[in-house]
């Protein structure tokens, strides 16, 4: 996979680069520089704690779209067995731009369902850019139905910037689409736990949002519209996108404090494209415990749970 180095983390890469440099010359030349490179590996994991522990919103969003930051296919690689690709919505047609099927988490039978982004530009346009039609939300919902119907957990990963906004998805019903998978995860009568993994936007990620339990990624972000979305609405000016991604309030850390999730899981330091199986294990960890203690649930008191857990966002006081 090739690197992409974001601006802010440059100095951290070009100094680990560094570092291997000397360890591969080390070797080669068959000189001891074990002294020189311990320091220097000091030196960049205290850069590392210092860049990354005061990233802003706007570089948060940078590291939730890094092109080597896992997927949904990734994910289910690194932490699913017996995955079985179902495909169609029984109406139109296929949407690669949501993946989804049978699988076995922990030795335990689910469906899994996610968005599903490309590495280059031929797989970005195969996969839409990861922008769902309303045939991919409608392939989604038969998924969970089917899940549903044989008694099966449910886990949704979510990474989009947001459904696809073309004439042909309005024309097939994008709004309404998006509205019944709301109303009807709201209702499912099986565990369901939702992960947003990268990019969250708008109703595009709310068509899979709606679980009893909603995991975040350390470096993810979730908000109703793009940063460039809102500073086009608000300032006609994209350009302050990063004033926008401060404003939308984004973040893991914002959104666990105002109730919208529930548990932030931690990432390998610099984010999960540095080490997605570390990022994997880190998840599989908080779906199998999440999973266990929502099988012990009543299913009255699980669709208690659920309901409850919507009607208190955006509560800020009072009865």
């Amino acid at each position: 996979m090739a690197e992409s180095v974001l601006d802010f983390e440059r100095q951290v890469v070009d100094l680990e680069n560094k570092i291997k440099e000397i360890k591969s010359l080390a070797a080669a030349e068959e000189v001891d520089l074990s002294g020189e490179v311990r320091i220097l590996e000091r030196k960049a994991a205290r850069l590392r704690k210092e860049v990354y522990r005061r990233l802003t919103p706007w570089q948060r969003t940078q590291l939730a779209r890094h092109p080597n930051r896992p997927y949904t296919l990734d994910y289910i690689r690194f932490l699913m067995t017996d995955f079985i690709e179902l495909a169609g919505d029984r109406t139109f047609s296929e949407d690669r731009a949501i993946v989804g099927g049978l699988a076995r988490l922990d030795g335990q039978p689910l469906v899994v369902i996610g968005h599903q982004k490309g590495r280059d530009t031929k797989e970005n346009l195969f996969r839409n850019f990861a922008m769902p039609h309303p045939e991919g939300y409608r392939k989604a919902l038969r998924l969970m139905k089917l899940g549903e119907k044989f008694g099966k957990p449910i886990v949704t990963l979510i990474d989009t910037p947001g459904a696809y906004p073309g004439i042909g998805a309005e024309e097939r019903g994008q709004a309404e689409a998006i509205a019944r998978n709301l109303r009807e995860m709201a209702e499912l009568r099986v565990p369901t736990i939702v992960v947003v993994a990268g990019e969250g936007g708008s109703g595009g990620a709310l068509a899979l949002g709606v679980g009893d339990v909603v995991l975040m990624l350390e470096y993810a972000i979730y908000s109703v519209i793009t940063p460039e979305g809102c500073a086009a609405i608000l300032w006609r000016d994209s350009t302050k996108a990063p004033d926008a991604a401060q404003a939308l309030g984004l973040t893991a850390g914002t959104l666990k404090e105002l109730g919208i999730i529930d548990e932030i899981v931690p990432e390998p330091e610099g984010g999960a494209h540095r080490d997605p199986a570390a990022a994997a294990g880190s998840l599989k960890g908080c779906l199998v415990r999440h999973l266990n203690a929502l099988r012990e649930m009543k299913l009255s008191d699980l669709l208690e749970k659920r309901y409850q857990r919507l009607r208190r966002m955006g509560k800020f006081g009072g009865d």
